[in-house]
């Protein structure tokens, strides 16, 4: 957000006592020119102004993606868990978690652009896992719309405090459970449960594929908590050499 303010930077103005954005208005900042600190303190109040109308909009707009994670402690009570499953070409599930119910849309029952954009727009963030390659880019194909939501992808916020690998590998570094009926379930044998689906009209096959999709957006939750939270940690006592 502000320009030249790296790691490093951070890490001083933290250590000279400057914890929120109010310390940073008030005073002088060791390490940043008189000329420049007015740009800075403008900036900020900007960022103020925004966070009290809560425009997540604006820190889209204004922090690289791989920061996003710093809104979540802001905004989680407003924030959807998301991820979709597919047959390998299209969107055949979309699964969404606000926190108190997981909501599903199915291809051939309620998945049209009307009802998910609907659902979609009611949040603030949505984080997901991966979605910056595979979740946010499909559905915006099938929507044939850019979503203009703040995004955190948890995959990038784990592998900085050193978790790295799918999802399910992360869980388990973690000892994050999954009910029983899906324990072990792939991201391939979901397609399968689908296309048997399809083809008998088995809808045990369809409610398999729902328990192992709602697991995926249940424990993004947890997941999120943790990472974001040891990412401050990381990031408040980083020593730069």
């Amino acid at each position: 957000m502000l320009d030249k303010v790296g790691l490093k930077k951070e890490n001083s103005i933290w250590k000279q006592g400057i914890e929120t954005w109010n310390d940073f208005l008030a005073t002088e900042v060791k390490g940043i020119s008189k000329t420049r600190k007015p740009e800075y303190d403008r900036i900020i109040r900007l960022a103020k102004l925004n966070l009290d109308y809560e425009n997540t909009l604006h820190f889209r707009e204004t922090l690289p993606s791989s920061e996003m994670w710093r809104i979540y402690p802001e905004f989680k009570d407003k924030t959807a868990y998301l991820d979709i499953e597919t047959s390998g070409y299209y969107i055949t599930v979309v699964g969404i978690y606000n926190g108190y119910e997981v909501k599903h849309f199915v291809k051939g029952f309620n998945l049209n652009k009307e009802a998910l954009l609907r659902e979609l727009y009611k949040y603030k963030v949505l984080v997901t896992f991966n979605g910056s390659s595979f979740d946010i880019p499909m559905l915006e194909r099938f929507l044939r719309h850019k979503i203009r939501i703040a995004h955190i992808d948890l995959r990038h916020v784990c592998a900085r405090i050193g978790l790295k690998g799918g999802l399910k590998s992360i869980e388990k570094q973690l000892c994050i459970k999954r009910m029983k009926e899906v324990d072990g379930m792939t991201g391939e044998q979901g397609v399968y449960c689908w296309e048997i689906f399809q083809h008998t009209g088995k809808k045990e096959y369809l409610d398999l594929l729902l328990k192992y999709n709602a697991e995926d957006v249940l424990n993004l939750k947890p997941l999120a908590e943790y990472a974001v939270k040891e990412l401050w940690k990381k990031t408040r006592g980083a020593i730069i050499k």
